[in-house]
């Protein structure tokens, strides 16, 4: 990771170098934490944060199911996340707010630590994401299953959730694959490791439920919405594997992700293999609106 500019801190910009918590912090030990995933977009009109306001309201809903209290409110978080931005310099970025229990007290019990917030930036390239941008992602069913709201709020974007998404991400690579999709304890569709998913089958496009045990996405939502606004509407419904195996297009969604196609799930090819129509024109609508290109969906961006 290339360091540039700051990190936020409990309210202070301090060097990138110099951003470092106690061995004994907490979160370290018992995964007590709560984050979000931002994208900063280099539009023709400048730098412009996508869903900044959704986003932070979600860190503080997340924050909220693990009992932390902040000790900033969303006007100041969000003022941090502007000027860690800002002093990064850089024009596009990722942004990663994290709220954590931090150094005072070990033990199991979280609640007696201060919590600590730090924001920080870097420059985002493909990655992980190129598969099913250029290409269709090629995905594995993963032994793993998706834990769900009977262990821990699924509605909270929890430090904790993802030791679970990893465990199927790194399944699914050692196996040849690019990402994986998750099964909930029912068998139905969940999400990837770190995706939304989408199936289109016959002109139609379905979704799994919130009930499914997946993240709200705030890139899902997005996609739900400029579907309608261009007169396709999502259709919510548990989905089974077959759903998977039988799809004309399946696309996934996510901050890091934007708007993915999958090529193949298993041994399965979908489609003819190739992006499909509807994914392709859907990351064309995404992109236009990132850019500020669709005047429908300006209020999206908040233009530092």
């Amino acid at each position: 990771m290339k360091e540039v500019g700051k990190i936020w801190m409990n309210g202070k910009l301090v060097p990138f170098k110099d951003a470092k918590v106690h061995v004994l912090t907490h979160a370290l030990h018992y995964s007590t934490a709560v984050f979000e995933g931002i994208r900063c977009y280099n539009t023709p009109k400048g730098s412009a944060i996508f869903r900044l306001p959704e986003h932070v309201d979600r860190l503080f809903r997340s924050a909220k199911m693990y009992s932390m209290k902040m000790q900033f409110s969303k006007d100041q978080i969000t003022d941090g996340i502007i000027k860690t931005v800002k002093a990064s310099s850089l024009k596009e970025c990722y942004i990663r707010p994290l709220a954590y229990y931090g150094y005072g007290t070990m033990g199991l019990t979280p609640t007696p630590n201060k919590v600590d917030v730090s924001i920080a930036c870097w420059e985002w390239k493909l990655g992980e994401s190129k598969a099913g941008k250029l290409t269709g992602a090629r995905c594995k069913i993963s032994s793993w299953l998706r834990i769900d709201s009977r262990s821990q709020p699924m509605q909270a974007k929890a430090a904790s959730n993802y030791a679970n998404a990893a465990l199927a991400r790194v399944e699914a690579l050692n196996n040849g694959y690019d990402e994986a999709i998750m099964l909930n304890y029912h068998g139905k569709i969940t999400e990837g490791s770190a995706e939304n998913i989408f199936v289109i089958r016959n002109g139609e496009i379905f979704t799994p439920p919130l009930t499914s045990g997946i993240l709200e996405g705030i890139t899902r939502d997005s996609a739900i919405q400029i579907l309608a606004a261009n007169g396709q509407n999502v259709i919510e419904r548990e989905l089974d594997r077959d759903d998977l195996y039988s799809a004309d297009e399946i696309f996934m969604t996510g901050t890091a992700a934007e708007v993915k196609s999958v090529s193949q799930v298993d041994d399965i090819v979908i489609g003819d293999g190739k992006i499909g129509m509807t994914t392709k024109q859907l990351q064309k609508s995404f992109m236009d609106v990132a850019m500020g290109k669709d005047e429908r969906f300006v209020h999206w961006l908040k233009y530092i």
